[in-house]
């Protein structure tokens, strides 16, 4: 039965203001308010609709409430639930990024955001654990992944290196039969030279990363090292970090990292256009594939190309934590920091990250007192 845009509305901004626990957490909200008690969907629907995120590029959780928003109420309601989840977390990143802009060099601030960045660390480790061992299914990505390892060390730009494994896979599956699905992994890619700041290349640089975004939330920061430090060198990875931080501690998609980043390079102006340029290829995607959903799951092609990308993925994250270390784990203090929160999330499964972040800006304030 269809359903009003204003009911896809109220739900979605509801939803973005309450959905903590990054994107598992928030598929399972949903399944359990539109599937269990508001039968928006059936559950098979509701399954099909997770199959087809996996398949195509963006944030999951986010395409999934565009998934649930058109079936209730069309393209209107596809829009109207994107946006409506989307909105609240931006807002509540920028609010802490302009926060973060006015007080955090502020001396005794200082030592608390680097206990907060070594606390990230540790379950940016939790989430490769977890990611590889969904990724890797064969030794054939064992390969891949250690090649890809070795070349992001020598400084390869990371979406290059995630699209190259996809399409090596494709060939090496000698995947001859025609499907026409199997060009949906060929985007459009826009390479970027090495220039100063402009408005439109920041718009660029994140639609070229939502165009191509697969894998977890958390693969954003290892797309953001090859486009924003090593690329550009318009951030720093403790930079990096600070974002990866603030995505966790706000609820909503963690792809309102961008909203911290684009802020922290250009403004306003900058927060707005990463926003745009991370979130718009999903509007797009969930549009036009959407009719397509079954055809999608059962395209052979389709599966090997992202059963590679994640490996690499993967792999790229590896590199871009062990950098990111270099440059936190700075003293004494924050190894203490990150080797007790690496302790804690491993031993404590399921520990919400929140308790991480702020356990982690505590001890480093505390230790700043020794």
């Amino acid at each position: 039965m269809k359903g009003t845009a204003k009911e896809v509305f109220q739900y979605f901004l509801r939803l973005g203001f309450v959905a903590f626990g990054g994107p598992a957490a928030h598929v399972a909200m949903m399944q359990d308010d539109l599937v269990e008690k508001k039968k928006w969907l059936s559950s098979q629907e509701f399954l099909d609709y997770m199959g087809a995120t996996n398949l195509i590029p963006g944030p999951n959780s986010t395409e999934m409430t565009m998934h649930c928003g058109y079936h209730r109420a069309g393209v209107k309601g596809l829009f109207i639930a994107g946006m409506s989840f989307i909105i609240p977390a931006v807002a509540i990143t920028l609010f802490i990024a302009v926060f973060f802009e006015k007080f955090s060099e502020i001396e005794w601030v200082v030592p608390i955001v680097n206990g907060i960045k070594a606390a990230v660390i540790s379950f940016i480790l939790g989430a490769i654990l977890k990611l590889g061992k969904k990724a890797v299914k064969n030794y054939i990505h064992v390969i891949i992944g250690l090649i890809v390892i070795l070349l992001a060390f020598y400084g390869i730009n990371e979406i290059v290196l995630i699209l190259s494994a996809g399409l090596i896979m494709i060939l090496l599956r000698a995947a001859i039969k025609r499907d026409g699905f199997a060009s949906v992994a060929l985007f459009p890619i826009m390479f970027l030279l090495k220039m100063s700041y402009t408005h439109l290349k920041l718009f660029l640089i994140f639609l070229k990363v939502g165009l191509v975004l697969f894998g977890s939330g958390y693969v954003l920061f290892a797309y953001l090292d090859g486009e924003l430090i090593q690329g550009t060198e318009w951030l720093t990875h403790p930079d990096l970090v600070e974002a990866i931080a603030i995505g966790q501690v706000t609820p909503g998609p963690v792809l309102s990292t961008a909203t911290f980043v684009g802020y922290k390079v250009g403004g306003f102006t900058g927060a707005i256009l990463a926003t745009l340029g991370i979130f718009l290829p999903s509007f797009f995607y969930v549009w036009i594939l959407n009719n397509f959903v079954k055809k999608m799951q059962k395209s052979a092609i389709l599966r090997s190309f992202l059963e590679a990308v994640n490996v690499a993925a993967v792999a790229v994250m590896v590199v871009v934590t062990v950098k990111m270390g270099e440059s936190i784990l700075i003293d004494w203090r924050t190894i203490l920091i990150f080797a007790l929160s690496t302790f804690i999330y491993f031993y404590y499964k399921g520990i919400n990250t929140l308790y991480l972040i702020l356990g982690g800006g505590v001890l480093g304030y505390l230790l700043s007192l020794v």
